[in-house]
Order: structure tokens, then C-alpha cells, then sequence
């Protein structure tokens, strides 16, 4: 049985973020934006084989918060005064909102960290991260499009199979460099996506990410039965349009949902697979309940993701 929970919708910054005048406007009572959009903490994902065990997708910022708020990851009284059911973490790539949360288990607990040879490197590059003791905390390379089991931190299955796989983005922020371009290739595998299986067959996918969607990705949608995908922008403008940014969609590696080539279109013919938007940015309008992108989404048979909304696959 494959159990999905998602702990964070939100892009970078969460929704709201910090410095928007969202924060009135959604979390003040009378606000403009009170009952239509949801807040949301910026996005990672928590997987289990059995219901007892679980591995994190990615580790953002709010990763204390967003454990505080799903019992499932609360340690057990039973087993002594420190304990975690996280067996570990699996990184999509060195974007900030996806790796700083590791810092957050750093107390001299067991788990395995899993990244691409070239984020392992960013990690390795910076002597915050040396706070994760190499006594408690194995880093692990992923190799790209080879299937392995999920071990438990006793050595035991998971119940859970991982493949990592190339997803065409960008290098984090911070490597970028002042001479950085749009479309400006960076290492193959400084974006992943994820295919996680279970003992059944059942599998989904995890991309949070995404600058164009390939044959190959289109092609694991089809076969697969939950996916999560990068709905960070509605249009490829919306940040320049709103006045938020100078960037593109595609600028800042994501492909956005309305586009021709976005998501909407490209999963279109995928009557099985259950679709989620997470990733979702606080200027995208998507967020808004009452929008008319909002009902686009649902009748294209998405879902719009939202902090705590569990999935179970179980076989039939």
C-alpha cells in the first residue's frame, strides 16, 4: 500500500508570503482574499510503504511545521523520549525551499539522505550542512533511471522502490552566476523527478519542478497512478504582468500551467492517473477558489493541491 501526504503546496516563500500584502488580505478576518485562498507552507511531500515508516520528498523551510501538523510523522512515546518514523530524505535538486529543512532533523537521529550527485555537491560545498553528523545522517547519490529498494534504517524493505530521473529545469538560484540566460543548460541532474513504487505496482510521480515536459515524462504519467506536479506559475507573464518580477516562467525553470506545452495539455489524455498542482505560487491564481482558473483546473481534472491532503493507493 503506497501512502502519500502532502506536508507543502507552496512554492518558494509559501502562501502567503512573508512580505505580501497578502497576509492581510488572506489571514485577517475581513480580508479580501479570507475563504478563498488557503494558506499554504512551501512544498514537500511525506511516502510510506506500511503506514508506519515514512520518507520525505524534498525538505523545506517549514519542515518543523509541517511535522507538528501530520501526526504520522510524530515520534512514538512508545520507543523511548527521541524516535521518528522518517526513515529518510529524497531531494529533488539544491533549491532553497527544498533543502534547508534537512537542517531541521539534524539532532543526532538515523535517517538517509538521497540527491543527485550534483546537489550532494552544493551540500558539500557549503560547511552549514556539515551540522548533519555523518554518524547519524548517510548521503547517498542517486543514479539516474535506475530502479532500487528503500531501505528502513534497520536495513529492513521499505516496502517502497525509488527511480530518479533527469527533469529539464535549471541550477538553483544561487549558482546561477551573473551571466545567467533563459533556457541556459546547467548539470543533467540538478532537477529530478521521482518514481516511487510499491510492492503492488502501484507507483507515483513527484515533480515539482518542471521547465518542459518530454515524451519521457509523459510517457511515466501514463503508467503511473498519482502524479504531482509543478504548478508554480498559470501563464509564462504572470510575474512580469503582476509587477512582481523582472522573470518569465521559464526564466525561472518552470513550465507554466495554461501554456500550449504546460500541463494542461500535456496530461490531457490521461483519463487514469489522479493529477495534483503542488509548487504553486502565492501570485498564481489557480490558489483563488473562486477563480476562473481555479474551475479551469477542476474541469481539466486536476486537483489543487493543499497542505494535508493524503493519498492512498491500495491494492485491489
Amino acid at each position: 500500500m503506497l501512502q502519500a501526504i502532502i506536508l507543502g503546496s507552496g512554492a518558494g516563500g509559501g502562501v502567503p508570503q512573508w512580505n505580501s500584502a497578502q497576509v492581510s488580505e488572506l489571514l485577517s478576518e475581513n480580508g479580501a482574499l479570507a475563504g478563498r485562498i488557503k494558506p499554504r507552507t512551501q512544498c514537500g511531500m511525506a511516502v510510506s510503504g506500511n503506514g508506519k515508516n515514512y520518507f520525505l520528498l524534498n525538505a523545506s523551510p517549514d519542515l518543523r511545521q509541517q511535522i507538528l501538523e501530520n501526526s504520522a510523522l510524530w515520534p512514538n512515546p512508545a520507543l523511548g523520549q527521541r524516535n521518528t518514523p522518517i526513515s529518510g530524505v529524497i531531494l529533488t535538486g539544491g533549491e532553497i525551499d527544498a533543502i534547508i529543512g534537512v537542517l531541521t532533523l539534524r539532532e543526532s537521529e538515523t535517517w538517509d539522505l538521497y540527491a543527485s550527485p550534483s546537489t550532494l555537491k552544493e551540500l558539500a560545498s557549503n560547511r552549514i550542512f556539515s551540522a548533519l553528523n555523518p554518524e547519524f545522517v548517510t548521503r547517498h547519490a542517486l543514479q539516474l533511471d535506475q530502479e532500487f529498494p528503500l531501505p528502513l534504517k534497520d536495513g529492513t524493505s521499505s516496502g517502497l522502490w525509488l527511480t530518479a530521473f533527469a527533469v529539464e529545469s535549471k541550477c538553483p538560484l544561487y549558482a546561477e552566476g551573473a551571466d545567467f540566460t533563459e533556457g541556459q543548460k546547467g548539470n543533467k541532474d540538478d532537477t529530478l523527478g521521482l518514481k516511487i513504487r510499491d510492492e503492488q505496482g502501484k507507483t507515483l510521480l513527484f515533480i515539482p519542478g518542471c521547465a518542459r515536459i518530454t515524451l519521457r515524462i509523459q510517457t511515466l504519467a501514463k503508467e503511473a497512478d498519482l502524479l504531482f506536479f509543478d504548478g508554480t506559475l498559470w501563464d509564462n507573464q504572470e510575474m512580469i504582468r503582476r509587477g512582481l518580477s523582472a522573470k518569465t516562467g521559464a526564466r525561472m525553470g518552470h513550465v507554466s500551467i495554461s501554456e500550449s506545452d504546460g500541463p494542461l495539455a500535456a496530461f490531457a489524455e490521461t483519463p487514469r492517473l489522479k493529477k495534483i498542482f503542488i509548487h504553486i505560487n502565492n501570485s498564481n491564481p489557480v490558489l483563488d477558489q473562486s477563480s476562473a482558473e481555479h474551475q479551469t483546473a477542476l474541469k481539466a481534472g486536476w486537483i489543487v493541491g493543499e497542505d494535508g491532503m493524503r493519498f492512498t493507493l491500495a491494492d485491489k
